[in-house]
């Protein structure tokens, strides 16, 4: 089978979702099928080949088009790339023979819609307006991450027959062969004698972070709260308000493993006030923290939990700083039972992989 998956992603991306674009393409492509990546071409301070920076097999091909607008100057600079790259990617996709179209941007599954060939809307988020409810009944197959976000769809209309449930998932190889823990943190410039509670991602509002930073206030002298993540514009502020917290910045994922490795404990503190958080999201370093063999704490949330249990985390109160800072002191505390959870999660972990994932979608969509 012939697919071509289209998304107005730049490549490469510090941003999780052009990891999970990337990897997926990999595992189609693994999967025996022709696989065709097109992407808008647009001005990147990442310079790195996309498949040497996201440690992906050359095995499918990346083509870019031309698009107007400015992403980052205003919205209708925002607005006039979206559809100048959608425009230009459906007429490349017009010239294509392939069987299947991809993708999980809301306005190209939209403009699909309206042509012959069948296509996968990949919804990451509950969202209804006219453009949502369209792409979701028009597509010959919604993938969902998450049981709460099928449960959306479903009591908007949307035929649970068409529906596929498929968290996301991690790449096994790429944590194989971490650096010790005292050589990353030497890296790192962390602190060899004391716990090292860590975050690694976005840092945003719904992902709980703030929770986090508070929480670090609340915490023994002896532990130390460390992010890895965010923007330089960001950052200065944050540094300041939190001064308990070590902000180690951006640092590129060919690093995760050993970054990771680092850590006596690796943090999941998502909001329950927002509902992408709390129903939606099945994050990625959800997958790459039980890949790594460190224990994890999470906010005890029904997306969260749909992977996780008390045999492979621990979890708190959301949008507490204080059960927060308790959970971690506590968890540090009990070492033993902590690394049980961890070897658990290292094995529950193997049923997550891209392969799988891709598989499962592709089933799902044959069997229509």
């Amino acid at each position: 089978m012939k697919i071509i998956y289209i998304t107005t992603v730049r490549m490469p991306t510090e941003r999780a979702h052009g990891l999970q674009i990337m990897k997926m393409c990999e595992a189609f492509a693994r999967l025996g099928h022709d696989v065709e990546l097109v992407v808008p071409r647009r001005d990147n301070e990442l310079s790195d080949n996309p498949f040497e920076y996201y440690n992906v097999k050359q095995i499918f091909r990346i083509t870019t088009v031309s698009a107007r607008g400015f992403v980052a100057y205003d919205r209708v600079g925002f607005w006039l790339h979206r559809v100048s790259f959608a425009y230009a990617a459906l007429k490349h996709a017009a010239h294509s023979d392939a069987n299947l179209a991809y993708t999980r941007d809301e306005f190209i599954a939209w403009l699909l819609s309206f042509g012959s060939r069948r296509f996968v809307y990949e919804a990451h988020e509950g969202r209804w307006n006219f453009v949502v409810r369209r792409a979701a009944q028009r597509a010959a197959l919604v993938s969902v991450l998450t049981r709460g976000l099928k449960e959306f769809f479903t009591s908007r209309g949307v035929s649970e027959k068409k529906i596929v449930i498929s968290p996301d998932a991690v790449d096994l190889k790429d944590f194989a062969r971490p650096e010790s823990r005292e050589a990353a943190r030497k890296r790192l410039e962390l602190p060899l004698d004391k716990k090292v509670v860590m975050y690694i991602g976005l840092i945003d509002e719904w992902k709980g972070t703030d929770t986090f930073f508070e929480a670090a206030d609340k915490l023994p002298r002896d532990i130390v709260p460390a992010v890895i993540g965010g923007r330089p514009e960001q950052l200065a502020k944050l540094a300041e308000k939190y001064p308990r917290v070590r902000f180690l910045g951006f640092l590129p994922y060919r690093e995760l493993a050993s970054n990771q490795a680092a850590a006596d404990l690796l943090i999941l503190p998502n909001s329950a006030r927002h509902a992408i958080s709390a129903r939606d999201t099945s994050p990625l370093k959800l997958f790459t923290y039980m890949a790594s063999g460190v224990p994890i704490l999470a906010s005890d949330l029904p997306s969260l939990r749909e992977v996780l249990d008390e045999k492979t985390a621990v979890f708190f109160k959301p949008d507490d700083s204080g059960a927060c800072a308790r959970a971690i002191a506590e968890a540090l505390a009990n070492e033993d039972a902590m690394q049980a959870r961890a070897r658990e999660a290292l094995i529950q972990v193997r049923a997550y992989t891209w392969h799988t994932r891709a598989e499962k979608i592709l089933e799902a969509f044959k069997a229509l």
